[in-house]
């Protein structure tokens, strides 16, 4: 009896050892599955935690960027912008440039006359942007320039030459910010002093004592209509030998700023 009793004990220690066990394991088991659908479903939290960050420092990046832009156009509408891409550009080019920065009121009038006509004769009428040429331009398949004086100059100045989007996107949305804090008049003063005028010529003021050996303050109605005639090609078109082509161009040049100053649309710089 004593035996078999204790027998009985034995078969139900085991017991429940056996049932302890299984129900460990069962509870490890389903630990394990737990912690499993715990990291896969914190799997999507770190990627969304991941790409918030990136996004996060690419809209610092692009506020401190839009920052520096707008503190060089308010340091440019009082201060000469002492250099620009293309002029750094064309110095490793050819080892050296000629540039002389001049005030607007040191440059003849004529001058001023004759690159507005040439290169935006509503200059005077509009915010930055020529809707009248852009859509002339869209008609025209985009054979021909829409760019204003104030476009040049945002590019220029601030960016750089070429045809890519990103800079024609960084243009369109810097020239009615310099349009903003600049007047008309400093914006034709900086583009007739960085604008290329020739192989390593920079401004009017350069071009004029190269090619005819006077000051841009000395420039006559003829000279200044030709420098203007040659703006959009300066490397290709000559002032001293032009063309015939540049010739008709400076004549109709010629008569453009006759037109402008009569009908007032050299108003916002002309005292």
């Amino acid at each position: 009896m004593l035996r078999m009793a204790g027998l009985r004990s034995t078969d139900k220690a085991f017991s429940i050892v056996a049932r302890a066990a299984y129900s460990w394991g069962m509870a490890k088991k389903a630990a394990r599955k737990s912690s499993g659908k715990k990291k896969q479903a914190n799997q999507p939290k770190k990627t969304q935690t991941f790409l918030s960050r990136i996004r996060r420092w690419v809209m610092r990046g692009a506020v401190v960027v839009a920052c520096v832009f707008l503190a060089l156009v308010l340091i440019y509408s009082v201060v000469n912008p002492p250099i620009t891409h293309t002029i750094w550009s064309e110095w490793r080019r050819l080892g050296k440039v000629e540039r002389d920065w001049v005030p607007i009121e040191e440059i003849a009038p004529v001058m001023a006359r004759a690159v507005v006509a040439a290169e935006d004769a509503n200059f005077c009428r509009h915010w930055g942007f020529d809707v009248n040429a852009i859509r002339d331009a869209l008609e025209d398949g985009g054979n021909r320039g829409a760019s204003t004086i104030t476009q040049q100059v945002v590019k220029n100045v601030f960016l750089w030459q070429g045809r890519s989007w990103v800079r024609k996107a960084m243009e369109t949305a810097l020239t009615p910010v310099v349009e903003i804090f600049w007047s008309k008049k400093r914006i034709l003063e900086v583009y007739l002093n960085v604008a290329e005028t020739g192989e390593g010529l920079f401004g009017v003021e350069a071009a004029a004592r190269r090619n005819f050996g006077v000051s841009a303050a000395e420039l006559s109605p003829v000279q200044a209509a030709r420098l203007a005639a040659i703006l959009p090609a300066p490397r290709a078109r000559s002032v001293t030998d032009p063309s015939v082509y540049t010739r008709r161009r400076a004549a109709a040049i010629l008569d453009g700023a006759a037109t402008i100053r009569a009908d007032g649309r050299a108003d916002c710089f002309e005292d």
